[in-house]
């Protein structure tokens, strides 16, 4: 195992997720419910999901195609979806 990856991809993360919408939603259910524990599994395990289907997609991809294309296609990606969240804020 390549512990260097490991800790690289958890600060990654953590730095990334810190005020996000994910974040935020997290503070919201746990503060409406006012019961942090049930909040805190639910969202764990949701991130823990998403992180494994992106690992292993991320991997298979990987083993087709290029890391470059890789990349592009998820800069297109997260482009395109701020531009519809962007465009479905501003049109009614």
């Amino acid at each position: 195992m390549d512990w260097r990856l490991v800790f690289t991809t958890f600060g990654l993360l953590f730095l990334a997720e810190l005020g996000d919408k994910t974040q935020l939603a997290v503070f919201a259910l746990a503060a409406r419910h006012r019961t942090p524990w049930p909040v805190f599994l639910g969202g764990a395990l949701a991130l823990s999901l998403v992180s494994l289907l992106g690992a292993f997609l991320g991997g298979l991809l990987g083993c087709y195609l290029p890391t470059k294309y890789v990349q592009i296609g998820a800069g297109l990606l997260f482009i395109g979806v701020g531009a519809l969240m962007v465009i479905r804020t501003l049109l009614p």
